[in-house]
């Protein structure tokens, strides 16, 4: 099994942007056939050090995140949140 945790920190960090951010994150869930599980959380503490939200997404295999990574569905998603990142920081492990 392959985790992939992403942290995000938004460049304009209101509630409702963080909002949006996470809906259109979420909206990839049960839509793309390698994604085995999709985890979307928002961060309850904000301070200038921390960041917005944390994705965990699962998958079977590398080959699964690598057909994850090209899906239309993960790149459109993509394109929405590279306008409104500020920075991300990504652990990838294996269990």
């Amino acid at each position: 099994m392959i985790t992939n945790n992403i942290l995000i920190k938004l460049k304009d960090r209101n509630s409702e942007n963080i909002g949006n951010a996470r809906d259109k994150l979420l909206s990839m869930k049960d839509k793309i056939e390698s994604l085995r599980d999709l985890t979307v959380k928002v961060n309850i503490r904000q301070d200038a050090s921390s960041y917005d939200i944390l994705q965990i997404a699962q998958y079977d295999s590398m080959e699964d995140l690598e057909a994850y990574i090209v899906h239309p569905v993960h790149i459109e998603v993509s394109q929405y949140m590279a306008d409104v990142i500020e920075s991300i920081a990504v652990v990838c492990s294996e269990s």
